[in-house]
């Protein structure tokens, strides 16, 4: 099938999903490059190819031909791809023994690395609070270098998570300096299965989140830095805990 007119109704469908309702509404998303969109098609929730007419692939999928100004207007990438790929949202559980929890942390770009981090470190489930950026935007797909399609994440409330996790005797970790313990200094036995709160970039775990955890950790770092940037400090945090 080849596309060559904008206001074609699947066309119009595909540009608006650059809007997070839109793709609430309608449970799918667009990746674009040819990396994103093989990581996409091994995770088995692509729908169908989006591709610059002429150009071929070895993927048996359903596949809409387009011409390079349908590309350009579907894409929300400076240096656009000739190949992106419609993809269906996937409804996660939460599952496993490592949690990772994120309150309304908001730069794609810190979502993307903590991610990343999550899949190398082996956290089971990302459990994203509503108000966290969109796990969709497309700067957080590309941050991720496609380890989102590699672990499960689930958007919930916190709070309700976090008793859920207590009945299944699973410790609740913030992060604090005070009152808090070294990571560097945890022992293994608490390690075995744990849910890691980090919080906003700007105002950290909320206090009423922070008032249901089981213990604290911190980073033992220069007191001449006052804070790390919640990318790093996830990431060092989860280095540790999977020591």
């Amino acid at each position: 099938m080849l596309i060559t007119s904008l206001d074609n109704d699947r066309i119009k469908g595909y540009i608006k999903l650059k809007d997070r309702k839109y793709r609430k509404k309608t449970k799918k998303f667009i990746v674009e490059g040819m990396h994103l969109v093989l990581e996409a098609y091994k995770k088995g929730i692509v729908e169908e190819l989006i591709v610059e007419k002429d150009v071929v692939l070895p993927i048996n999928l359903p596949t809409v031909y387009v011409t390079n100004e349908i590309i350009n207007k579907i894409s929300e990438m400076e240096s656009t791809s000739n190949v992106m790929a419609l993809c269906n949202m996937q409804d996660g559980e939460i599952i496993g023994n490592k949690i990772l929890m994120l309150d309304d942390v908001q730069d794609p770009g810190n979502l993307g690395t903590i991610i990343r981090s999550a899949v190398a470190f082996n956290v089971d489930t990302i459990v994203l609070s509503p108000n966290t950026v969109d796990v969709y935007n497309p700067k957080v797909i590309r941050a991720t270098q496609g380890m989102m399609f590699h672990i499960n994440i689930v958007i919930k409330d916190l709070k309700e998570v976090i008793t859920s996790l207590k009945e299944k005797e699973i410790p609740i970790y913030g992060t604090r300096v005070d009152y808090g313990q070294d990571v560097a200094n945890f022992k293994n036995k608490d390690k075995a299965k744990y849910c890691l709160i980090m919080g906003n970039e700007g105002n950290g775990v909320k206090e009423e989140i922070l008032d249901m955890c089981d213990a604290y950790l911190y980073i033992e770092m220069n007191s001449v830095v006052e804070s790390l940037n919640v990318g790093v400090a996830t990431s060092i945090l989860l280095y540790e805990l999977n020591k």
